[in-house]
């Protein structure tokens, strides 16, 4: 997905259990005893099928956009906390 912003949470406890796309609010995250944002929890079931792989320049593609869309969001994040600080 392009934009992942536009994602929509696909975890559902019954009806999609295994799904990665799971949303959290900040507030549930840090009410956890011993608060980790490690993701655990994500257990890969079916091992990597080394013949199937995307091509090097595919992977770094999506690495470099991972990496751009967090950069982003962090820059966001700053841009908000900079307002804060100027009230």
């Amino acid at each position: 997905m392009k934009n992942r912003r536009e994602r929509k949470a696909t975890w559902d406890e019954t009806n999609n259990p295994e799904s990665y796309c799971r949303k959290f609010t900040y507030e549930a995250l840090i009410a956890r005893d011993e608060t980790n944002l490690d993701l655990f929890w994500l257990k890969d079931k079916n091992p990597t099928d080394l013949e199937n792989l995307p091509e090097p320049d595919e992977l770094a593609e999506e690495i470099i956009e991972n990496l751009e869309a967090g950069l982003n969001y962090f820059r966001e994040i700053f841009r908000e906390m900079l307002v804060g600080l100027n009230r």
